[in-house]
């Protein structure tokens, strides 16, 4: 089998079984949902490696795993532990994103650094007072997550948009743990977020697709 069928499969069944993890959620079928969940980074992650995605991608998908399953377990430490999953998750996109090239367009890093800034600041303070004892580490994931967007940002549209989407999801999750209203079926949304945030992100570092070069950074190279 070569290697562009096995991606499919594998994509194919990502895709499946994100499918039915969502249906689950909608349905209140528990026991569907957590066995499920495990599953879907790991598909992700021996998705990026056939395309032939870098090492760091596929390490930051097995962190999501991890953090995916850490959350199920239930309890402060093991929700931390999930969160360090995700923040390392995080550190591996940042430096994916800077390497290629996420602050070349210095007017966009800007630009997407100046917004995201004001919006992390304002989501942190509205939320601070309802945190308790998860402010700081809070804070500090959410410092980490929106990096991701930053440079997500400034790599191009599918990173942009998994960035954006992952912080969205992570914010929903937040105020959840603030105790503010929610929306229906609140896990759907914040899955149905998360999956799209990480596949957004793959789909821009792995295989050939991503390698490739810009025509302004070809140019610049041989200048």
């Amino acid at each position: 089998m070569n290697r562009d069928r096995t991606a499919a499969l594998l994509l194919a069944a990502f895709a499946a079984v994100s499918f039915v993890h969502l249906a689950a959620l909608l349905a209140g079928a528990d026991l569907l949902g957590q066995a499920t969940k495990p599953a879907l980074m790991p598909l992700l992650a021996a998705w990026a490696a056939v395309r032939g995605g870098p090492r760091a991608l596929v390490v930051a998908l097995l962190f999501g795993w991890g953090g995916d399953t850490l959350l199920q377990v239930g309890g402060e430490v093991p929700f931390l532990a999930g969160m360090g999953c995700f923040a390392a998750g995080h550190v591996c996109y940042v430096v994916m994103f800077v390497r290629r090239g996420a602050f070349a367009d210095r007017r966009r890093a800007l630009a997407a650094t100046a917004g995201y800034a004001a919006a992390w600041a304002a989501v942190v303070t509205l939320l601070w007072p309802d945190l308790g004892d998860l402010r700081f580490p809070v804070a500090v994931y959410s410092l980490l997550l929106t990096a991701t967007a930053v440079t997500g940002a400034g790599t191009g549209a599918a990173a942009g948009l998994g960035g954006a989407l992952f912080l969205l999801s992570d914010t929903l999750i937040a105020t959840g743990l603030a105790d503010w209203p929610q929306l229906p079926a609140p896990q759907f949304w914040i899955m149905l977020t998360y999956i799209a945030a990480q596949y957004l992100l793959a789909r821009s570092l792995a295989g050939r697709a991503a390698g490739a070069r810009s025509p302004e950074r070809e140019g610049a190279a041989g200048a």
